[in-house]
């Protein structure tokens, strides 16, 4: 998948890169060194940040997608726009996991998600293009 890289010209979405790039420096990544920063923005415009945590027998390890929605969930909020991902590479974007965008689409198909450099250029993608066909909690409501 080939993405558009852009900067930001708005400050809401400069604090947004902002907050995804800064929740790297939390990352407890010991064993990989590959430190990945996410900024998760409510619908009620709070800001919740996560980074990933590696445990040394790999398995618990979680990503900073899964923390900043664990971590708002915490704390009462079910319902996002858009979600920011950061890590330390500079020629690409990382994208989230397969298990991050499954657990992404538990609180809706329409997430726009921000992958972003250190440089904070930017592409804008959807959770729809990354996960398409995807099971959620409305495939239960038909069986």
């Amino acid at each position: 998948m080939k993405f558009n890289m852009e900067h930001s010209h708005d400050e809401a979405t400069t604090q947004l890169l902002d907050a995804a790039l800064d929740a790297r420096n939390n990352s407890h990544s010991p064993y990989s060194k590959f430190r990945v920063g996410a900024a998760l923005l409510t619908t009620e415009g709070k800001v919740f940040k996560g980074c990933n945590i590696e445990s040394c027998s790999f398995t618990p390890t979680i990503c900073a997608e899964r923390v900043a929605i664990a971590s708002a969930v915490a704390a009462g909020y079910k319902k996002f726009t858009t979600i920011a991902i950061s890590s330390d590479l500079n020629d690409s974007p990382i994208t989230p996991c397969g298990v991050c965008r499954q657990f992404m689409r538990e609180f809706g198909k329409d997430l726009q998600i921000w992958l972003v450099c250190p440089d904070k250029r930017f592409c804008r993608t959807t959770l729809e293009e990354l996960l398409p066909a995807s099971f959620g909690p409305d495939s239960l409501e038909k069986a």
